[in-house]
C-alpha cells in the first residue's frame, strides 16, 4: 500500500526554508512589514532590538522568516552569546561580587551548635561570609554558653552572634540564651529541634520530618521513620547534598541567620 503523508499540502505551496542567522550586535537587517532598516543593538525575551542610521530604536519580535538581509528573508535567532545579563547571586540570595578575594577575619564571630549547623551555614552563605570576613565556628552544644560568651569578650569591635537549635520559649536553650546578657552578643534562633527540620521536606524528597517519641535519639529516629540506614552522619549529607539555595531552607532559619551576620557586621 502506497503510504500518505498526513500533510496534503502540495510541495509547490510549501514555503521554502530559509537560513537561521543570529541576531549579532551590529548585523543590518530591514524588518519588511514597517520597512525599518537598522543594526541589531540588542536582542532578550524573544525580541530584538534594531537602530537605525539616524539612532532611533525599535524592538521587534523575532518571528520565524521575520527580517530581510541583503534583501533575503532569514530568520533571526538569539546568538549564544546574547543571554541577558543578570546580577548573579549567592547561595544565599545576595549579589556576587565577582573576583572578591576574602576578608582578614574580623574579630567578631559566630557561633552554631553543631557541625551540621556549621555546613549548613556555609553551604548557603559561606560566599557572603568570605566577603564580610566572618567566621563560623561550632560549640558542640549549647549548655555552658554563659561561660563561652564570658570567655570570648564581646565588645564594640568583637560582636558576638549565637544561633541556637530549638529556641522556643520555655524551653532550655531559651534559659541559657536569657542568661547572655552582653549588648554586644545576640543569641538567636529557630523553633526546630536540629538543624535538619530547618531544610525543606521537598527539597530532600520526603513529605514532611517525623515526629521522633520523647526520649529516643532524633536522628536516629528520623532514620528509622523514613527508612533510611541509621547512619546520621550519612543522612546528613544526603540531606546537605539536597541544599543548593536559600530557596531550600524554612523562613526561620534564614531571617535569623541574616539577622546575626547583620549584627555581627554592624559599622563598629
Amino acid at each position: 500500500m502506497r503510504q500518505y503523508s498526513p500533510d496534503l499540502t502540495p510541495p509547490w505551496k510549501k514555503p521554502k526554508p530559509v537560513p537561521e542567522v543570529p541576531a549579532d550586535p551590529g548585523l543590518v537587517v530591514e524588518e519588511p512589514g514597517t520597512g525599518f532598516c537598522g543594526a541589531v543593538i540588542g536582542c532578550e525575551a524573544g525580541t530584538v532590538t534594531l537602530e537605525d542610521r539616524f539612532g532611533k530604536h525599535r524592538v521587534f519580535p523575532m518571528e520565524p522568516r521575520g527580517f530581510l538581509l541583503e534583501g533575503r528573508v532569514v530568520t533571526l535567532v538569539r546568538p549564544a552569546s546574547a543571554a541577558p545579563v543578570r546580577p548573579s547571586r549567592t547561595a544565599s540570595g545576595s549579589v556576587a561580587v565577582p573576583g572578591a578575594r576574602a576578608r582578614v577575619a574580623r574579630a567578631g564571630r559566630i557561633y552554631v551548635e553543631g557541625r551540621h549547623d556549621a555546613e549548613l551555614v556555609e553551604r548557603v552563605w559561606g560566599d557572603d561570609l568570605r566577603v564580610e570576613g566572618v567566621v563560623v565556628e561550632y560549640l558542640e552544644g549549647v549548655d555552658d554558653l554563659p561561660a563561652i560568651v564570658e570567655e570570648f569578650v564581646p565588645g564594640p569591635d568583637a560582636r558576638l552572634g549565637v544561633l541556637v537549635d530549638h529556641l522556643v520559649p520555655g524551653s532550655k536553650e531559651s534559659r541559657i540564651a536569657a542568661a547572655v546578657t552582653s549588648e554586644h552578643a545576640l543569641v538567636l534562633g529557630h523553633p526546630y529541634i536540629d538543624i535538619w527540620e530547618a531544610v525543606k521536606p521537598s527539597s530532600v524528597g520526603i513529605a514532611g520530618w517525623p515526629r521522633v517519641p520523647r526520649g529516643e535519639d532524633w536522628k536516629t529516629g528520623v532514620c528509622r521513620a523514613l527508612g533510611w540506614p541509621e547512619n546520621t552522619g550519612a543522612a546528613w549529607q544526603h540531606i546537605l547534598s539536597r541544599v543548593h539555595s536559600y530557596k531550600d531552607l524554612q523562613p526561620e532559619l534564614l531571617g535569623r541567620v541574616e539577622e546575626l551576620i547583620d549584627f555581627v557586621t554592624a559599622p563598629e
